[in-house]
């Protein structure tokens, strides 16, 4: 079913039969920023993508060499680093960067290796007052300037002057902290639009993350991330959603070259499921009953993680589980959320930043992925960090140290994600297995649909800007 939409120039919008994500704002308890419902789409074409490039390890080459270098990288929260001194390591495809947290507040990021012979400054994030070399004793200050050189008799041919650190871009937004290897391209908050001014709602910077895991991936990062930028393989491969998910009449949004958002409705049922005979108060139980188990503990009678959700005559389910839910997260938090609309408490609002970066929105706990190459073409670190607000009057926690899985464990073995380790379980059971199937495949064409993945196309395109010179 399409149907024509002035709002875009009268371009037709495919949509799944149903409640769509605008039909459903308006119908929301509070309003709704218009971005969150509003459609920005434009059609891309209908190409095949190259298998090759999620296989391929010269392209795979190419990525390093012309992509990566010449984007903005989420590299840190600011938890991470609070004081003078902290620094963290971030590393990608190779390179390894040291960011450190000025006397002024201030981040600056040098490269992690010692001018002497190239030994890696650090390993591990810590506290330093200096950047001592664990070989020779090449010593730096925090700001990159040189301190000292042992032996310094034998090096009258280095003057201090060329022997700084290495300095790239550092830029700050919302919490997070980006580096840059390029000299040129936009800044941070260009590159970054719209998402700073959609965000000025939910104010990222004022919240820390409570918890951290990482795992390694046998598939490519794109065929990973990829499988975050689209909601519709729910009905087969997260069923169990389906009660409560409208996965199906997602929105899908583009903003130029680098940035789209997803908003996928919660407390409403998927265009898949027969509604006969169920009732707004079966979508609120199912949605309770998912959402307060986990793998090891799951009490029917306490599900819903404390709050009990009746729906009275004539009140949806969404604005049943709104009110609940801005209840429950004003008495966990501190924070006053009344205003907040029902689409802000509960649906998946997650944006996509090119290249490997994905937060969610909204005023619950907030997910963020982060993905990265892992050593070759066929493995990446996949990250997933919660973000949780600070109740007024209490100290900033430090950010955890991430905890690490490796390819041969299981998202399970991370308890501490509870539901997420077992939805990221049943996309285990597909991505290492879509990775074999490029390989093995002989058209090498990757079809991908006009609207629900368009921003896989988007990407895909945005890729072939920085590399096209090469192919």
């Amino acid at each position: 079913m399409a149907e024509s939409d002035p709002r875009i120039k009268g371009v037709p919008l495919p949509r799944c039969p149903g409640t769509s994500v605008r039909d459903l704002a308006l119908a929301d308890t509070n309003p709704v920023p218009e971005f969150l419902y509003t459609d920005e789409y434009e059609n891309l074409g209908s190409e095949p993508i190259p298998a090759a490039r999620y296989t391929d390890p010269a392209f795979f080459e190419l990525e390093k060499q012309k992509m990566w270098p010449c984007v903005w990288q989420f590299a840190a929260r600011e938890e991470e680093m609070p004081e003078p001194g902290d620094y963290v390591v971030y590393e990608n495809v190779g390179k390894s960067f040291l960011l450190i947290r000025q006397d002024d507040g201030s981040v600056r990021a040098f490269a992690n290796v010692c001018l002497h012979r190239g030994r890696k400054l650090k390993i591990e994030d810590g506290w330093t007052n200096e950047l001592q070399c664990p070989f020779h004793g090449f010593t730096w200050n925090n700001d990159g300037s040189l301190k000292q050189i042992p032996c310094r008799w034998d090096f009258t041919h280095l003057k201090d002057e060329k022997m700084n650190l290495p300095e790239i871009s550092v830029g700050r937004w919302g919490g997070y902290i980006f580096i840059r290897e390029a000299n040129d391209g936009p800044g941070l908050e260009e590159y970054l639009a719209p998402m700073p001014e959609h965000f000025k709602r939910w104010r990222q910077e004022e919240c820390v993350t409570a918890m951290w895991v990482g795992k390694v991936v046998p598939a490519n990062w794109k065929v990973v991330m990829e499988a975050f930028m689209e909601s519709w393989h729910t009905v087969v491969t997260h069923p169990q959603l389906l009660p409560f998910t409208g996965d199906a009449n997602s929105l899908y949004n583009i903003y130029g070259d680098y940035v789209n958002m997803t908003v996928t409705p919660f407390g409403t049922m998927s265009p898949h499921i027969d509604p006969s005979g169920k009732e707004q108060q079966w979508i609120v139980d199912e949605f309770v009953k998912y959402n307060g188990r986990s793998s090891d503990n799951y009490d029917e009678e306490s599900a819903g993680g404390g709050y009990n959700v009746k729906v009275p005559d004539g009140v949806s389910a969404r604005a049943a589980l709104g009110a609940s839910l801005r209840e429950t997260t004003t008495k966990m938090f501190g924070h006053d959320v009344s205003f907040a609309s029902d689409a802000e408490m509960m649906d998946a609002i997650l944006y996509n930043v090119f290249p490997n970066f994905s937060p969610w929105a909204g005023f619950q706990p907030n997910i963020v992925y982060r993905w990265r190459p892992w050593h070759d073409v066929d493995h990446c670190l996949m990250e997933v960090r919660v973000l949780t607000r600070v109740p007024p009057g209490q100290e900033r926690p430090r950010a955890p140290k991430m905890k690490f899985l490796d390819v041969n464990q299981r998202w399970i073995e991370a308890p501490e994600l509870g539901i997420l380790a077992d939805v990221f379980e049943q996309d285990m059971e597909n991505l290492p297995h879509v990775q074999t199937g490029l390989k093995a495949t002989l058209n090498n064409r990757v079809e991908l649909g006009n609207y629900q993945e368009i921003q896989i196309r988007q990407f895909q395109n945005t890729l072939e800007k920085f590399v096209e010179d090469q192919l």
